[in-house]
């Protein structure tokens, strides 16, 4: 798939974990799924041969420990060009290049060879002949923007200005895109409730709850779209325009640990499947309408290995033996057809601990203005149950999302309902008992 075809869905592989499955096996997984982009986080001279004739684009990693000698060396730049891309192209569809990992806010002592080493790398693509196939920059933490709310007052953080004003120089120069780390994990977590889940995770606002620029009057409906936003208005201050946001990471933890309440299956796999949905509907964000930002889904597999809270090793679609922890539709990704989510194995249903008058008001709304099909679940049809609200709900819910999903349908219903990979029919027995419900009444037989 070309970058012609509008925005793109990826997915990050990250190296930090007891047991890496065998390059091989990795691939298998990625083509299964019909992915069609990879970030690593290194260079693997074993997956980028498995990588070969895939026809998968690959973005490469510089390491953090191997940035400073890259920066301070054109020799040493030059080699690691010829052995880690000029050595497995065009056989291996190397398209970018992640020189470092938030590297100004992670390992500030290194900043100085930051604009060097992604000049010196240039230079030896320019020498290899490779300079337009592959496109070089840096990914950015969301520190590196001094306060991201209201996006159209965002900054760069001022420490880092002649850096970024060289780094932005260097991307203009090369056609290539700032590279951003976006984690609206992080974002409501650290806002310590200012801003509400639904928020956080693509999910429609209460009409009390809408959340505007004041200097805009722009209304934001997700916190990614914000992060986004503030991106290219900090850009945008260093008297900078353009330069594309590529944003190189984007996830939501499945587990934590006691603290981290908001780590869970359900918000990781609602935050990931609307996501996907978000950025190949190319609808772009409130001020850039017309610039949607390719995502790569952080990650693959959960990093066991890697530091602080239970939740930082639980980012993953799947663990490193390749058992899923929940299912995403990676097929969306391959195709880019927005108007076919087909997110197999994904369910919207009621939530059994919301009252039941709450249900009833959410189920009547489905089933009239939401215009579900409510057919199957009428007294005297084959899935009707009058003992269990929240099975029938369910069946609504769920059939009013993945109609409803493409133009912008979300599965929430006031709090009472939430998207779930469990199958409903395996919940609720009235469903279970009902023959032709057996497969939550067929409503996700079309997809």
């Amino acid at each position: 798939m070309s970058h012609s075809v509008g925005a793109f869905v990826g997915i990050t592989i990250g190296n930090d974990m007891s047991n890496m499955p065998p390059a091989t096996d990795i691939v298998s997984i990625l083509k299964a799924k019909k992915t069609q982009h990879v970030r690593l986080l290194d260079s693997d001279h074993q997956m980028l041969t498995a990588l070969a004739n895939t026809g998968i684009e690959v973005m490469v990693g510089v390491p953090n420990d191997q940035l400073l000698r890259v920066g301070q060396s054109r020799s040493t730049a030059a080699d690691w060009i010829n052995k880690n891309v000029a050595a497995y192209t065009p056989a291996t569809n190397i398209t970018y290049i992640a020189v470092g990992n938030e590297v100004l806010t992670t390992i500030p002592n290194a900043a100085l060879v930051l604009v060097p080493a992604l000049q010196f790398l240039q230079s030896a693509l320019l020498a290899a002949n490779l300079n337009t196939q592959v496109k070089i920059s840096s990914p950015h933490s969301m520190d590196v923007i001094s306060k991201a709310f209201p996006p159209s007052a965002a900054t760069f953080n001022s420490t880092w200005s002649s850096i970024m004003s060289q780094y932005l120089e260097f991307l203009k120069n090369t056609g290539s895109s700032f590279m951003l780390n976006a984690q609206p994990y992080y974002g409501y977590v650290g806002g310590q409730g200012v801003f509400p889940l639904e928020y956080a995770l693509f999910r429609s606002l209460n009409p009390n709850s809408q959340i505007s620029d004041p200097n805009t009057n722009l209304f934001y409906t997700n916190m990614f779209d914000a992060i986004i936003d503030a991106t290219y208005n900090s850009i945008q201050a260093m008297n900078f325009t353009g330069i594309p946001v590529l944003v190189t990471a984007s996830g939501w933890p499945w587990r934590g640990g006691p603290s981290e309440k908001a780590a869970t299956v359900d918000n990781a796999l609602a935050y990931n499947t609307n996501l996907i949905h978000h950025v190949l509907n190319n609808s772009g964000t409130p001020s850039q309408p017309n610039n949607q930002s390719s995502t790569y889904i952080f990650e693959l597999f959960n990093e066991d290995n890697r530091s602080g809270p239970v939740s930082e090793q639980n980012w993953g679609i799947m663990f490193p033996n390749a058992t899923t922890i929940y299912s995403l539709s990676f097929e969306d990704v391959a195709t880019t057809i927005p108007e076919s989510p087909a997110l197999r194995g994904v369910f919207c249903v009621a939530n059994s601990s919301a009252p039941h008058s709450a249900l009833k008001h959410s189920l009547d709304w489905a089933c009239g203005p939401g215009s579900a099909n409510c057919s199957a679940i009428q007294p005297g049809q084959p899935c009707y149950a009058s003992d269990d609200i929240v099975a029938v709900s369910s069946y609504a819910f769920n059939d009013y999302y993945h109609r409803t999903q493409s133009s912008g349908g979300t599965c929430n219903f006031n709090g009472t309902a939430m998207i779930t990979s469990t199958d409903p029919s395996k919940l609720h027995s009235s469903l279970i008992q009902l023959g032709h419900c057996r497969d939550f009444c067929t409503i996700l037989i079309s997809l």
